[in-house]
């Protein structure tokens, strides 16, 4: 058969294939290489068609068979890595778009896609790099303006996103996945109505979208509109029953309402869902904190990261604006009446965006704060006032220094900890005598050592501070009951503590 017969059969195959008709063209790719077993493009698209069907273990046999015919053709390679990335095989994906881009350095397909893997590995700059290298050579590549934002949405860069955001929306503006993504920048940076707005413009492009009725309750949750969230939910749980996160939120915004009941039906039915033990965690914890789960000895730490990760951005606001809070001028008052006057080694345990860190860096020698939240962090360290700072779980971190502190404060910390014992047992080892431990916890009777509230926070008996202070080698120097901050318009008693090492 002729070269112009076998032509004339690809460029039908390629029709097909621009089509959508997988199946007739990959059925005409095939009648090629019965002509041609080594025809590049033959193999190569049924590469092609092999990951778009799902199939990457396929697509990289082809692409690998494509590849042996001519090592040449940065199309071969730039694919051969996208399906690797499919796989889970970062570090060869990036090795296949470097040959790529070796043999076509204006690849933009293969810069966006090493981005893209890039981005996968969490190296968002490199990322970042990548899909600006792509916009060089193409610049009304709206995937790769989407990709971008993404990659800025990960390092919380939201109004950054929005702008890549908007200009690809020029290019393509009934993009789904674009509308969402700026959407949920929009959410992020607080502005639900809008949000919503978006999510709503997606569920009109497409109305089984359970991610855009999931958030779309979320905001509305925010704004208290609850039984227009519910409803929200409810439509993501019709479109796909088995959706824990719709059920987690269900039940969240139930809880939000007062109706315990239903809650716990609705965090049972997610539980029943779910398949990550680390979202069954959190989910047995919000039951627990409603009475229908065995109380834990301490929250979940991904739950206290999680929390503060997503309120870093307005914590410091939310706190001292709506809910008043006065725990670190409460403690840095009683502390001060205690710590000895010549600048010390401090810790502040749970230090979130440093709010503690004014009061306390007049008088330290050295700084250093502790924080589940990475987030948190990131904005503790752009006050300047810490020394050191580090991502750990207080106990675990403690039971690891060599070095002593005068002065260990943990503000409204505690409060995510049932059993303080092995927290006491860990400060104690790196407090010398006359150190000092100033720290609050919510206030419960002394019926019970403690209490997981439906705030989901502990609530601790004094009776059990005391005698975890005499276990502990801890003299108790200062006691008060505070106003704490406020919920809901209710004052949130704590108690505020200095103990003193013996």
């Amino acid at each position: 058969m002729s070269a112009t017969k076998i032509s004339n059969i690809l460029q039908q195959a390629i029709a097909l294939h621009q089509q959508g008709r997988l199946d007739a063209a990959e059925t005409l790719y095939q009648q090629v290489l019965k002509i041609e077993p080594e025809h590049f493009d033959a193999l190569q698209l049924l590469g092609v068609i092999a990951r778009q069907s799902g199939d990457a273990e396929l697509a990289v046999t082809r692409l690998r068979q494509a590849i042996i015919v001519d090592a040449q053709q940065a199309i071969a390679h730039g694919n051969l890595g996208a399906a690797l990335q499919d796989l889970g095989l970062a570090e060869e994906a990036l090795a296949s778009y470097d040959r790529a881009l070796l043999l076509k350095p204006d690849y933009a397909m293969a810069w966006n896609n090493r981005g893209n893997t890039l981005r996968s590995l969490g190296k968002l700059a490199a990322a970042l790099h990548n899909y600006d290298k792509a916009l060089e050579f193409n610049p009304r590549y709206a995937e790769a303006l989407l990709n971008r934002g993404i990659a800025l949405q990960d390092m919380d860069e939201h109004e950054q996103a929005l702008q890549d955001f908007d200009e690809a929306l020029q290019l393509k503006p009934k993009d789904i996945a674009l509308l969402f993504a700026r959407s949920f920048s929009l959410q992020c940076l607080r502005l639900e109505e809008d949000a919503i707005a978006g999510y709503e413009d997606v569920l009109r492009l497409q109305p089984g979208h359970i991610q855009a009725w999931c958030n779309r309750g979320i905001c509305l949750q925010k704004l208290q509109h609850l039984t227009a969230a519910l409803d929200s939910f409810e439509e993501a749980i019709k479109i796909k029953p088995a959706y824990t996160k719709a059920h987690l939120q269900y039940g969240n915004t139930l809880r939000q309402m007062g109706q315990d009941n239903a809650a716990i039906k609705a965090y049972q039915t997610a539980a029943a869902h779910c398949s990550d033990e680390t979202e069954l965690t959190q989910i047995n914890y919000a039951l627990a904190a409603l009475g229908a789960f065995d109380t834990p000895v301490m929250s979940p730490p991904a739950y206290v990261a999680d929390l503060f990760d997503q309120y870093a951005t307005h914590f410091d606001q939310h706190l001292l604006e709506v809910l008043h809070y006065q725990v670190p001028a409460l403690l840095s008052k009683a502390v001060n009446r205690h710590v000895k006057a010549e600048p010390g080694n401090y810790l502040d345990l749970g230090c979130g965006t440093g709010l503690c860190a004014p009061y306390l860096r007049a008088q330290a020698s050295k700084l250093t704060g502790i924080d589940l939240s990475e987030k948190m962090l990131t904005k503790a360290k752009n006050t300047g006032l810490y020394d050191e700072l580090h991502c750990a779980e207080i106990s675990d971190w403690l039971q690891l220094q060599d070095q002593d502190f005068d002065l260990i404060i943990a503000a409204d910390v505690f409060v995510y900890i049932g059993d303080l014992d092995p927290v006491f047992a860990a400060a104690s080892r790196v407090m010398p005598a006359g150190a000092v431990l100033g720290f609050s916890v919510e206030m419960t009777d002394d019926s019970a050592d403690y209490l997981l509230l439906p705030s989901q926070r502990y609530a601790h008996s004094y009776a059990y501070l005391q005698r975890l202070a005499r276990l502990h080698g801890f003299v108790i120097a200062d006691a008060s009951q505070q106003v704490a901050r406020q919920d809901k318009g209710e004052d949130i008693l704590a108690h505020i503590l200095v103990m003193i090492r013996k």
